[in-house]
Parts: C-alpha cells; sequence; structure tokens
C-alpha cells in the first residue's frame, strides 16, 4: 500500500468581521460565540485520526480553532497567515469595489499588502512541507489563502482559488489519486 500523504484544512470558525464579509488578515479578531461552538463540533469528526503534524496561522481566530477542535498545541506556521490585505483590512468587496470596479482579491492589486505571487511562494513552502512528510497533515487557517494553498496543491495559481468556496469551521482533505494531486473533499460542514 502507498504511503499516506494528505492535507486536510479547517477554516477558523466565524468572527464579527467573517460574518460581515470584511477582509481580515492581520486584525486578530476573536471567534464570536457561534464561531467557538462549531469549532468544538469539530473535535467528533477529527477524533481517531492519526496526524503526522498539525499546523495553524499564528492568528488568534486560528490557533482558537484548533484549540477548540482538540490540538492544543500545534505549530505555528506563519506562511498559513491569510492573505495580508494591506489597504483594504477591515472592508468589504463592496466598499472595495465604489473605487475599484469589477475587484477581487484574486484579478486585481491589494495596495500595501500581498501579491499573488507572494502568496503563490509562502504556500508553496506549506505544500513542499506537507508533501516532505509521510502521514496527514492538518492546518488551520483563512478563507483566502486555504482556498489559494488548495490550487497550489492542485499545481494551479493561486488565482485558480477562487473557484473554492471555503465556509468557516468548514472541513477539505486534499490528496492523491495516483500520482495526481486531487480534492478528495471540499468545505465539508
Amino acid at each position: 500500500m502507498d504511503p499516506v500523504n494528505e492535507l486536510w484544512v479547517v477554516r477558523h470558525g466565524k468572527t464579527e468581521w467573517s460574518v460581515a464579509g470584511r477582509h481580515t488578515s492581520t486584525t486578530d479578531l476573536p471567534l464570536l460565540p457561534e464561531g467557538e461552538a462549531v469549532a468544538e463540533g469539530l473535535r467528533d469528526r477529527l477524533a481517531g485520526v492519526e496526524f503526522a503534524q498539525v499546523l495553524t496561522s499564528p492568528r488568534l481566530r486560528a490557533r482558537r480553532t484548533a484549540e477548540l477542535a482538540g490540538f492544543s498545541d500545534p505549530q505555528v506556521d506563519d506562511d498559513l497567515a491569510e492573505w495580508a490585505y494591506g489597504d483594504y483590512e477591515g472592508t468589504t468587496t463592496d466598499e472595495i469595489r465604489e473605487r475599484e470596479p469589477g475587484w477581487t482579491i484574486w484579478t486585481h492589486p491589494t495596495p500595501g499588502g500581498e501579491s499573488a505571487e507572494q502568496v503563490c511562494e509562502r504556500l508553496d513552502r506549506v505544500v513542499t512541507r506537507v508533501r516532505g512528510i509521510e502521514g496527514r497533515t492538518l492546518v488551520f487557517g483563512h478563507g483566502h489563502a486555504l482556498r489559494a494553498l488548495a490550487a497550489r496543491w492542485l499545481g494551479r495559481p493561486v488565482e485558480a482559488g477562487q473557484w473554492f468556496k471555503l465556509d468557516t469551521a468548514t472541513l477539505s482533505t486534499l490528496g492523491y489519486e495516483r500520482e495526481h494531486p486531487v480534492l478528495q473533499t471540499w468545505n465539508a460542514p
């Protein structure tokens, strides 16, 4: 049997800004009580699954989701931080589009923030790290960065993440079919 090499992905639970649709990268917001409850619900789904490594974004919302899901000591990996929104931090897409019609994180610049190339570079380090070990890796992170991570797992440009909707406190798995990287499950509540 081939060794298992899978990437399990969990987006953090709901925060005040995720509910409002505000872009949240460096602002360190706590989970809402509802976000904590759903994160706790992940504990049963992940119980009994053996992970070779558990990684988390440095942000409180991801670390707290990991803790509530039963992983009190994940390794913090700065490469799993959310896409840095720069001047757009705390704003909604509709507010940005008032100044920049048609704007999306996937297709337009983020003044004062990260470019798609910068996001690609750091998420490629995560993919390399995961593929360098035998076993399952569990990561806790954020919407745009995890969608971009899935794209990079599949060997696609970061911008391909725009086609992978990812809700809060969901579980997704990426792995292989023979030698081809695949999405096994995505956005499972």
